[in-house]
């Protein structure tokens, strides 16, 4: 965690702060590497090839620029990945701003985005405060209520989560049974087997096939019966890429 000094609101001098002590912190894991690498380029080409790499890590750290911006190719980030750098990924704000601008943003959520708008990073503008209040309620038609007095059509959390998800590649699929209904996180381009794992190995290990339901079918039909009647539950194999919002129930066998 990087504190924040008493000062004047300044979000995009914040944002620097932040970046300057991740790109020092990425610039030891860096050197240090260089140091075991350069006595190994002599005589292995493997690590000659690597010390390459880690020196034009280096000079760009160097220059206060982040890893993702060098347009490593995937076998060179392969070749250094043992490294982890920090500056290699995206990066998703928040902006936490008064309740008179949680819809509209202010000056400093409007200077944040100009900041990183050429960088294909995103900015979220929320209120935490009435966000905490929201997350409170346990009535749905309570914070129906609540989220109507604020003119808001759903919590900035669920943004935030959808936006999540998305930057990190990731989807999400349901099992339904009788006492309970379950989501499951996976990477997106899983295959059935491999999203099955995520509940135990053994559905991955003694996969046979998905009965699966589409979230669309799932919630205009209301039941994995009803949707069976329908016709809209279909069996998928191995091969089956999951999609997001997948109704699914495994059959295996071990």
């Amino acid at each position: 965690n990087i504190l924040r000094d008493e000062g004047p609101i300044n979000p995009v001098g914040d944002k620097e702060i932040i970046e300057t002590e991740l790109q020092l912190k990425d610039l030891e894991s860096v050197e240090k590497k260089m140091q075991r690498s350069e006595k190994l380029a002599k005589t292995d080409p493997k690590a000659k090839v690597e010390f390459e790499i880690l020196s034009r890590c280096k000079q760009h750290l160097d220059q206060g620029k982040n890893i993702i911006s060098l347009g490593l190719t995937k076998e060179e980030k392969v070749a250094i990945a043992d490294l982890f750098l920090l500056t290699d990924k995206h990066v998703l704000y928040v902006a936490n701003v008064d309740e008179a601008s949680m819809h509209t943003g202010n000056k400093y959520s409007e200077a944040l985005i100009e900041a990183v708008k050429n960088e294909g990073n995103e900015v979220i503008v929320m209120t935490n405060a009435v966000e905490a209040q929201i997350a409170e309620f346990e009535d749905a038609d309570d914070k129906a209520m609540f989220m109507e007095e604020y003119k808001m059509t759903e919590p900035a959390l669920d943004r935030l989560i959808h936006s999540t998800y998305k930057l990190l590649n990731l989807s999400t699929y349901f099992t339904a049974g009788v006492q309970e209904v379950r989501a499951w996180t996976i990477h997106k381009g899983w295959k059935a087997p491999q999203a099955a794992s995520v509940i135990h190995t053994d559905f991955e290990k003694g996969f046979i096939k998905a009965e699966v339901i589409g979230y669309d079918d799932f919630v205009q039909y209301g039941s994995e019966a009803a949707c069976r009647d329908n016709g809209k539950l279909r069996i998928e194999g191995k091969e089956y890429l999951v999609k997001d919002g997948d109704v699914m129930h495994f059959r295996f066998n071990v």
